[in-house]
């Protein structure tokens, strides 16, 4: 295997603004903006999205400003006995799966304490007052200042795991990771990001305290006018890895990750709603959830078809799955549309597809039903396993399917499937995640040591029983069509199904293509080939390089662009998998 060129860390884009670093400059540069204003009482809000901490910048502001008012926006909380009891219909009993929330941040807190604040500042003789924390713009709408405390969820979850954070409203750090992720999926992501998509054109400053040890600031008009020039050209976001249970070794080498780890399962390179963004500014890089370009640049990002039916939603997910000497997968199944809008509350669901990057001799993927398969008998089969201890014969019931490089399988949502062991998949799927049905994982426990839990009452209301060898032959496996070819090119379509709102592209090529968004994002992953450049037919972007298996997002205001080996693919052949939404059938596959 050839050493790994795969950028973990991409730079959206440059900025030569200054950005600041330290508590100790923040709150100094603060103060220079608190003092060049106009008000003779100046309102400073600094909110907080759900994990930011601004503990040490307001003590180093109290220590600058002794004689200034400051407001802990936490203090007009509910109490958690009024909270539990309000967001236990969005969070539930399940273990797994809650319903999306209608509330908004506004109804976690008690609105006679905000008005009895409200009242406080309006008469308080200071001429400054600093209102912080979750909640603090909802007890002074209007600010003189607002500075923005903003945290990617991927950090938010390493946090939860560490036990160092608790939900919105909850004293929690001590739960267990799998609930507290949850109810952050479910409520406190939900109601955090309406609040940010009003608030995010009106931040004076944004701060980054990813890294609590090193926190960096940057004006809201330089952060804008950044995110502003990453939608006219293509781009990248942060990939993060995860071991898991049944996890390989092939992203380890590819991706150059830490060899102490026993596994890596995922490689989530392109879940704009985890993943961040980083942007740089002088020498400064500045790291932010990677939505707030899709928060901020929605239409341009996504295309007004995409945003009119999704709203600013980034709908197409990229991951990896690494089986390589590790195992199979969970036996899985995804719902359909009208049970996940129904019961979860999700406008979409997750229809898929494992692309085949890397496959062993021996690799293979679970697909579909067996012929004459009794319904009754295979869940009554499942919950025997998954209850007595015993044993699933998914052979039995589930064909097996050999599969190879470069390999395509797709996989509506109601297909029974479960990548094997000894393999390496690109998924491609809708976003809705962690809409994931397990019906049998093999007996293993989690890398906690406790069982996997398993949706079996929800996977069986949605599995689809029809899906037998000949209809998965016919309609699920391997259907490459050629749209088209040139001077050292093929094109062919690849898939998704036919109802999925995702359409894939295969690019085989030894020189130039060019490419279209159409209008729509485009999400592109180099499958084949040590590295590409992808250039402007009017240099309205500077080349940009990809490495081997790196996923890069296109925004659809972009339009032409061009793919070429670069390198040492120079005249080799490469090739690219490319995932965009299909203009015919967008809006009946959002609502149907």
């Amino acid at each position: 295997m050839n050493p790994s060129n795969f950028e973990k860390f991409p730079v959206a884009a440059y900025s030569e603004e200054k950005a600041y670093r330290g508590w100790k400059e923040i709150a100094a540069s603060i103060g220079t903006a608190v003092g060049r204003l106009d008000a003779a009482k100046r309102i400073i809000v600094i909110e907080c999205y759900h994990g930011a901490d601004v503990s040490l910048l307001v003590k180093e502001l109290m220590t600058a400003k002794p004689g200034a008012l400051f407001i802990n926006a936490a203090d007009t909380l509910l109490p958690q006995d009024k909270i539990d009891p309000m967001i236990f219909p969005f969070v539930t009993n399940d273990p797994v799966f809650g319903y999306i929330t209608s509330l908004e941040l506004n109804d976690f807190f008690n609105q006679i304490k905000i008005a009895e604040l409200r009242n406080k500042l309006a008469a308080a003789l200071q001429d400054e007052v600093y209102i912080f924390g979750t909640g603090a713009s909802l007890i002074a709408a209007t600010p003189d200042l607002l500075i923005y405390a903003d945290m990617p969820r991927w950090e938010i979850q390493l946090r939860f795991r560490r036990n160092e954070l608790s939900n919105l409203g909850a004293s929690n750090a001590d739960a267990e990771f799998a609930y507290q992720y949850k109810r952050a999926f479910f409520v406190d992501w939900r109601v955090m990001d309406e609040l940010k998509k009003r608030l995010i054109h009106k931040w004076d400053f944004l701060l980054d305290t990813t890294q609590p040890a090193d926190p960096k600031m940057v004006s809201g008009t330089a952060l804008r006018d950044a995110l502003s020039e990453v939608v006219k050209k293509p781009f990248r976001v942060v990939p993060f890895f995860d071991p898991g249970p049944w996890g390989g070794q092939w992203l380890k080498e590819v991706c150059d990750l830490d060899r102490s780890e026993k596994n890596f399962a995922w490689g989530f390179d392109c879940v704009p709603e985890e993943n961040s963004l980083m942007i740089g500014f002088g020498d400064t890089v500045i790291e932010i959830p990677s939505i707030d370009l899709v928060f901020f640049q929605p239409k341009k990002l996504l295309g007004k078809l995409v945003y009119d039916s999704f709203g600013a939603e980034f709908p197409i997910r990229f991951d990896f799955l690494d089986t390589m000497e590790g195992g199979n997968l969970s036996l899985q199944v995804h719902p359909l549309k009208s049970y996940i809008r129904e019961h979860f509350g999700m406008g979409y669901t997750q229809d898929e597809s494992y692309y085949f990057i890397d496959a062993q001799e021996d690799a293979f993927v679970y697909l579909g039903l067996k012929d004459n398969i009794v319904p009754d008998k295979m869940v009554g089969a499942l919950q025997d396993a998954q209850e007595q201890g015993g044993f699933f014969e998914a052979d039995d019931f589930v064909e097996k399917w050999p599969v190879k490089k470069h390999d395509h399988v797709l996989i509506p949502a109601g297909t029974v499937h479960c990548s094997g062991a000894n393999s390496m998949v690109l998924e491609i799927s809708a976003t809705p995640y962690i809409f994931t049905f397990k019906l049998w994982d093999w007996g293993r426990m989690g890398l906690d040591g406790k069982p996997r839990p398993i949706s079996l009452e929800h996977g069986a209301r949605s599995i689809q029983w029809d899906r037998t060898p000949s209809w998965t032959a016919k309609n699920i496996m391997n259907h490459f069509e050629k749209i088209g070819e040139g001077d050292g090119w093929i094109e062919e379509r690849t898939g998704l199904y036919e109802d999925s709102f995702i359409e894939t592209r295969r690019h085989s090529f030894t020189g130039k293509v060019t490419h279209h968004t159409g209008g729509v994002v485009n999400v592109i992953n180099l499958v084949e080939g040590s590295e590409v450049v992808i250039e402007s037919p009017t240099g309205a972007f500077e080349p940009y390089i990809i490495h081997y298996v790196e996923t890069f997002i296109v925004p659809a205001e972009v339009g032409a662009f061009t793919i070429t080996p670069h390198g040492d693919s120079a005249g080799k052949l490469c090739m690219t998998l490319k995932a965009y939404v299909r203009k015919q059938n967008l809006f009946n596959n959002r609502i149907n």
